[in-house]
């Protein structure tokens, strides 16, 4: 950005790369990129809050589902058996290692959740025209600080490498919950597109 710095509420910074950039209202079908990176900065409001919401629900129900359906089935030389997420993270729920039970129920499950409820909460009134609910600053900054400890995409990632490990000892098939957490990725992906927290804070400071 040339020329004198204009007052800080009319700049909005890059959050990947820091670049500012000078905040300008926006056209229905128009959106505004980082000029350094291409990151998304700013989307119409109307459209991105009921695009995140929409989002954020599917994501709730994809991760129930992922979470207590069968998500492997291993069988080999005649005996097999199919365990969901829970129920591997509850086997280590006895004595010292309840804590390491606890810990992946944590990353994998509940803080995802807890981030796409905190999303639906700010967003929900201002997709409808109204006001913001009360602490709805605080939540979603809670969100936004949430965001590294959720762990669901790289579960699915480490997941895949272990399998490729295993894969000559024994057979595996693919249960629902494997599923629902690869379609999980993809709509947490298409969240992040939607989603312009500029837009978010603004609505929620009027």
């Amino acid at each position: 950005m040339n020329g004198p710095l204009p007052p800080l509420e009319d700049l909005i910074a890059c959050p990947h790369c820091d670049t500012l950039h000078r905040a300008t209202a926006l056209m229905a079908q128009e959106r505004a990129a980082c000029a350094r990176c291409g990151s998304l900065l700013m989307t119409p409001r109307d459209r991105s809050f009921l695009h995140v919401m929409a989002l954020a629900f599917t994501a709730m129900i994809l991760m129930i589902a992922a979470i207590f359906f069968p998500f492997l089935g291993i069988s080999s030389h005649g005996f097999g058996h199919e365990s969901s997420v829970f129920e591997v993270a509850m086997a280590f729920s006895d004595g010292w290692l309840a804590p390491l039970s606890l810990a992946v129920l944590g990353s994998i499950a509940a803080l995802p959740v807890l981030r796409f409820a905190g999303l639906i909460y700010t967003l929900w009134p201002l997709a409808n025209g109204r006001p913001a609910w009360r602490h709805a600053r605080r939540v979603f900054r809670l969100v936004e600080e949430l965001q590294p400890w959720s762990m669901a995409e790289i579960f699915v990632i480490g997941t895949g490498v272990a399998l490729v490990k295993i894969a000559g000892l024994a057979s595996i098939s693919f249960g629902p919950a494997f599923w629902a957490f690869c379609a999980l990725i993809i709509v947490t992906v298409l969240k992040n597109i939607y989603m312009s927290k500029w837009a978010i804070w603004e609505a929620i400071d009027r």
